[in-house]
C-alpha cells in the first residue's frame, strides 16, 4: 500500500520566548550540522513582546540575536499587540489576566486568562500571515502553512496542545529528541556563559513564591512595579468595568489573596520544595558543582515550608501553553 507523507511546510519558524528551552533551540537552528540532524533549518524566529518583560529578557534577546541569529542570516521578528501593564491600568485592554479574587461572600475566585491570546498569539498570527504572503484577512490557500517550532521539553509534555490555526502546525523538537529542561541548560552552558532569565510579565499571577522572593531581593525596581500594579487592580481593571463587567470582590496578584507586599512569599510550597530536592539530586549525580543558568531559582536559605499552598511549577510564559496547571473558571465576574 502506498504511503502518504505531509508536504514540507512553506516556512519553518521558531517561536522564541527567550527562555532556556527556546534559546537552546535557536542555538541548534543556527548550527549547521546540528540543524540538519534535528531537521531544524528555520526561516525566522518570532518573539511576542507583551511590553512588560523584565529588562534582562530584552538584554538576553539582543545578545543571542547578535551572537547567533544575525551571523546565520535568521531574522528575529519582535511582534507586539500593546503594553499589557499600561493597557490594563489605562482601560484600553479587555484581555484579562488571571488574577486571584476574593469574592464578596468570602469564597475564592480566579479570573480567566485572556492575556496570552491578546498579547502573544494575535501578534504571532499576524506576522506569520505576513511572512506567508497573505496579510490581514486574505484567504490562505490549502497547503500553505508555517511549521512552528515550540520549545516545550519532555518535562513539560502536559503543556503540549495541537495547533488550532489551519495555516500553522506545531512541532516540539525537544520532546522528539527526549530533552528536558536540565538537558537544555546543561548543553547551553557550552555556548552561552550568561544567565538565561525567565520570560514572563513582571506582574504575572502565576509566579511562584520563589520567583517573587528573587524579584524582591535582586530586582527591587521590578518588585516595586509589581506591588504598585497589584494595588492598582484591587477593584479590577478599568476596561471590563467600562464594558459593563465590573469585578465582584477584590483582586490580587498573589494566590494568598493578600496584597503582594504582605503575601507570604517567604513560604516554600510543597511543589517548590520537591522540585528543589529533585534538582539537587540531579546536580549531585550528573553535574556536581554546576551553577544554574536561570536566575529565578528557589532561595536555599529559606526554611519555612507552606504545606497549604501548592503553587504550580514555574515555567517560561509561552504563547502555546499556559503556565498554570489548568485553566481557571471565571468565578468572579457577573
Amino acid at each position: 500500500m502506498p504511503t502518504t507523507t505531509n508536504p514540507p511546510p512553506t516556512l519553518r519558524i521558531l517561536s522564541l520566548d527567550a527562555g532556556v528551552q527556546s534559546t537552546f533551540l535557536l542555538k541548534v537552528a543556527t548550527t549547521g550540522t546540528w540543524a540538519r540532524m534535528w531537521n531544524m533549518s528555520i526561516d525566522a524566529a518570532i518573539f511576542a513582546d507583551t511590553g512588560w518583560e523584565p529588562p534582562e529578557v530584552y538584554e538576553h534577546l539582543d545578545r543571542i540575536e547578535q551572537m547567533w541569529a544575525r551571523p546565520a542570516g535568521i531574522p528575529i521578528y519582535r511582534v507586539s499587540s500593546g503594553h499589557i501593564r499600561n493597557d490594563i491600568l489605562e482601560g484600553r485592554s479587555h484581555g484579562s489576566i488571571p488574577l486571584f479574587v476574593r469574592n464578596p461572600d468570602g469564597s475564592d475566585g480566579h479570573l480567566r486568562r485572556g492575556c496570552t491570546d491578546r498579547y502573544k498569539l494575535q501578534g504571532i498570527r499576524r506576522k506569520v500571515r505576513q511572512l506567508l504572503g497573505y496579510p490581514g484577512t486574505r484567504r490562505i490557500p490549502a497547503g500553505v502553512r508555517a511549521e512552528m517550532l515550540i520549545g516545550f521539553s519532555e518535562d513539560e509534555i502536559t503543556r503540549v496542545r495541537p495547533s488550532m490555526v489551519r495555516y500553522m502546525t506545531s512541532r516540539f523538537p525537544l520532546i522528539e529528541h527526549g530533552y528536558d529542561r536540565d538537558d537544555c541548560e546543561w548543553d547551553l552552558r557550552t555556548f552561552y556563559p550568561h544567565p538565561v532569565p525567565r520570560s514572563a510579565c513582571v506582574g504575572c499571577p502565576f509566579h511562584t513564591n520563589a520567583h517573587w522572593r528573587v524579584m524582591k531581593t535582586h530586582h527591587p525596581d521590578q518588585w516595586a512595579d509589581a506591588v504598585a500594579f497589584d494595588a492598582a487592580i484591587r477593584n479590577g481593571a478599568p476596561g471590563p468595568a467600562r464594558a459593563g463587567q465590573p469585578l465582584r470582590g477584590t483582586a490580587y496578584l498573589h494566590r494568598s489573596r493578600l496584597p503582594l507586599d504582605q503575601a507570604p512569599i517567604e513560604h516554600v510550597t510543597r511543589r517548590e520544595a520537591r522540585a528543589a530536592r529533585l534538582r539537587a539530586q540531579w546536580t549531585a549525580s550528573v553535574a556536581p558543582g554546576r551553577t544554574p543558568l536561570s536566575y529565578a531559582t528557589a532561595d536555599p536559605a529559606t526554611t519555612h515550608t507552606d504545606h497549604t499552598s501548592d503553587a504550580p511549577a514555574e515555567h517560561t510564559c509561552s504563547p502555546w501553553g499556559c503556565r498554570s496547571d489548568s485553566e481557571p473558571a471565571d468565578e468572579a465576574r457577573t
